[in-house]
């Protein structure tokens, strides 16, 4: 008997980017890098593990928008043409690179790169088909998300928190051919009373930042390391600190141990520009192309970064996956005697921390699993539903409101940068219900306008946006988007109230915002 058991729970989510009327866009990168750096690398450790036997369990968010990007067929092929350009540099740089320094760092992308295409072949370019085979067979937990990644606690009325939550079951159905068992609230963000909405649709379980257990009420007996039950009956399970700081923090995690590639190092800025112009975007304005030379180093400037020693690097993930199954044992050890159960270890990270910005996580992930299956029995990985379906009776709780954003509240979506938003969402969700009950049973072009205008709402609603101008990085990009999402929505609107919508308006909107493809606006009611 296991003394305890672990959940991996990976959160893999990008906003709807696409934008079909440009032949290149910046913005779309985030999507083809998050494909080729952590969602194939991890499907190859996953088709890997099947072939070799080994045991496997982890729970992984696929939200909507994400999974609408996926199976989009322009995408698909933007996706594939900048993975054949990439694969076309690194058997250039072979040639470049023999007998330097660089060499076995260049031999290790061609081979990469090549994989990830044979896999991407393998599943017709929808990678979608991929999980949901490893969902089926029993070894991942496919959950889903807010249906934009909408932040619940600020959504100004409970039709549009309903309407995210409809929104996102009825899309993870059409995609994995059955109804999603869990959520994860966009940013773990929670208030009391949202559980309800979660229960309506069939939801079971969902994850909250450490606070929101800790600090409900009544105060939790097992603290973390048990799920509880709020008032409606819905899961609700914690992130354990431990394993957050030791793979998350800058400072003592081990995706910044020295052996490991540097992330701002990349040969679109370091080679001569006439040779990687090729590789960068029509605009030619040098960026980061994802092959890089160097690893971390230490505490020195970028020029500084000694070249990147691929072995080295898969031995040090090897060993820090050592330790992590070590500690494990550890604190499970000390937590069955001081709890007198078997507890519950719950490991929370966004997924493209595994591939992307620790290019070394998904071998981390491939020799963990195997270190946990075969060299050690004292926890074993389960997810949520399993281990509900092992220890069904748990401690009925209050959740307290909290995310896991900085300082654990809502401050990151809610602050002087960008406050403005909310005015203007309110305004909006009390129109998209006020329609939604004026024509209860629209059809023909009067159900397509509500239906867009559903859709461009819930965009507008991305957490992102309200992400990126508190952290300043794309701040035009996310306030553009807020604010054309919104005039599209107010011009349906009043279109639709005078009676004259504009049918080619209306269908370059379909065209261009084709998110969520069997909308229906009476999901608002």
């Amino acid at each position: 008997m296991a003394k305890g058991y672990w959940c991996l729970q990976l959160h893999a989510h990008l906003p709807f980017v696409r934008h079909p009327e440009y032949p290149d866009f910046l913005e779309e990168d985030w999507l083809y890098e998050a494909i080729s750096e952590t969602y194939i690398p991890l499907l190859i450790v996953f088709e890997n593990f099947l072939k070799d036997g080994v045991d496997f369990r982890l729970t992984m968010t696929i939200t909507p928008s994400l999974a609408n990007m996926l199976s989009d067929s322009m995408l698909q092929s933007r996706y594939y043409n900048k993975l054949n350009k990439l694969i076309e540099l690194s058997e250039k740089e072979l040639w470049r690179t023999q007998n330097t320094e660089f060499a076995p760092a260049a031999e290790m992308y061609e081979t990469k790169l090549k994989a990830i295409r044979h896999l991407w072949h393998s599943y017709h370019g929808n990678i979608l088909n991929a999980f949901k085979k490893f969902q089926d067979l029993g070894k991942i937990e496919i959950i889903t998300c807010c249906a934009t990644h909408g932040f619940l606690p600020l959504t100004g009325n409970d039709s549009a928190i309903k309407a995210q939550i409809r929104a996102a079951v009825k899309d993870y159905e059409r995609h994995f051919g059955r109804r999603p068992r869990g959520i994860w609230l966009a940013e773990c963000a929670y208030r009391p009373g949202v559980d309800e909405f979660l229960k309506e649709e069939g939801i079971r379980f969902f994850f909250l930042e450490s606070h929101g257990i800790l600090y409900g009420t009544p105060r939790p007996k097992y603290g973390i390391f048990a799920p509880v039950y709020c008032p409606s009956g819905v899961a609700a399970f914690s992130r354990d600190i431990e394993t957050a700081h030791q793979v998350w923090s800058a400072e003592s995690g081990y995706p910044g141990d020295p052996a490991y590639r540097e992330f701002y190092r990349d040969l679109g800025y370091d080679l001569d520009y006439d040779y990687v112009k090729p590789y960068l975007h029509d605009d030619g304005v040098r960026r980061n192309i994802s092959i890089k030379y160097h690893r971390i180093t230490g505490k020195v400037g970028l020029t500084e970064k000694a070249p990147y020693i691929p072995r080295d690097a898969v031995n040090k993930a090897a060993e820090h996956a050592g330790n992590f199954v070590f500690n494990r044992e550890r604190q499970i050890e000390y937590l069955r005697d001081a709890l007198e159960k078997e507890p519950l270890v719950i490991s929370m990270y966004d997924a493209e921390l595994f591939g992307h910005w620790w290019f070394e996580g998904p071998d981390f992930i491939n020799f963990l699993f195997r270190k946990i299956a075969f060299d050690q029995n004292t926890f074993k990985p389960v997810t949520p539903i399993e281990y509900l379906d092992m220890f069904p009776k748990h401690q009925v709780i209050t959740p307290s409101a909290s995310s896991w954003g900085d300082k654990g509240y809502y401050e990151v979506w809610l602050n002087n940068t960008n406050d403005w938003i909310y005015k203007h969402l309110h305004k909006a969700e009390s129109r998209m219900e006020e329609l939604a009950k004026k024509f209860p049973d629209a059809q023909g072009i009067l159900a397509r306008a509500l239906n867009q205008m559903a859709r461009e709402l819930m965009l507008a609603q991305s957490s992102d946006w309200a992400f990126i101008m508190t952290t300043r990085t794309m701040v035009e990009y996310a306030e553009k988007r807020t604010r054309q999402h919104v005039i599209n929505f107010i011009s349906l609107y009043d279109q639709i109230n005078e009676n004259r919508i504009d049918e080619s308006f209306l269908s370059g909107l379909e065209y261009k915002n084709n998110i969520f493809p069997n909308m229906d606006y009476k999901i608002f009611l």
